[in-house]
């Protein structure tokens, strides 16, 4: 009986250890993603330039203008741009560097933008909210999921990030890659506008256009 007793103590004290590991690294993988990304944002530089993406500027015509929400919105070129087109623009990200950097672009280009530090794993889209939501080159699929639910009725998402075909021309994880089509199954309960697969050869990336329908 003693031996059994032991032994579940044991088990127990090595059940407590464990979960608290794992909650430790839970806890600590995220101030470590924000200390990254701040770091590298960290520099007078636009690391991705302060232009739009050419698939946003192509098809700014086809978005309708009201509350834009703008998905990691890092250093601000695609949301700071649909500000000058007319947009009441939010951005979320993680690293207020980022974000810091957005509002120094938003005031170069005389608008303004709302910005809110955010973890996106964590964080809950209102419904029936936006009229565009954005986002480019951050890869988070149940959250790509959410965007019908937060898109008013006749809201449009616009997403474009790395597509599988991208493996070829530089080391990067495959899970951060979109399969073939995968947008295009993605966003199956929307009306797609626009879609493209590019590849220059340097680079390759998928990016949809697509319509929550109306009532």
């Amino acid at each position: 009986m003693e031996f059994i007793h032991n032994y579940k103590r044991i088990a127990t004290v090595f059940l407590i250890v464990l979960l608290f590991f794992c909650f430790t690294n839970m806890v600590s993988a995220r101030p470590k993603d924000k200390d990254r990304w701040n770091k590298k944002y960290d520099t007078e530089i636009f690391l991705f330039g302060e232009k739009p993406i050419p698939f946003l500027a192509q098809n700014i015509h086809l978005l309708p203008k009201g509350k834009a929400l703008d998905i990691a919105m890092g250093e601000g070129r695609n949301g700071v741009y649909l500000a000058t087109q007319g947009f009441e623009v939010t951005g979320l990200d993680i690293s207020e560097k980022g974000l810091e950097k957005a509002h120094q672009l938003a005031t170069k280009n005389n608008v303004t933008i709302k910005t809110q530090v955010v973890d996106l794993e964590t964080f809950a889209l209102e419904p029936n909210s936006y009229d565009v939501i954005l986002c480019t080159y951050y890869m988070q699929r149940d959250l790509y999921k959410k965007f019908q639910a937060a898109l008013k009725p006749g809201g449009m998402i616009v997403v474009e990030t790395y597509n599988i075909d991208y493996l070829k021309y530089a080391r990067f994880n495959r899970k951060w890659a979109l399969e073939t089509n995968e947008l295009l199954d993605t966003f199956k309960d929307l009306r797609v506008l626009r879609y493209q697969d590019y590849d220059d050869g340097k680079e390759a990336y998928s990016s949809i256009i697509a319509q929550k329908p109306k009532p």
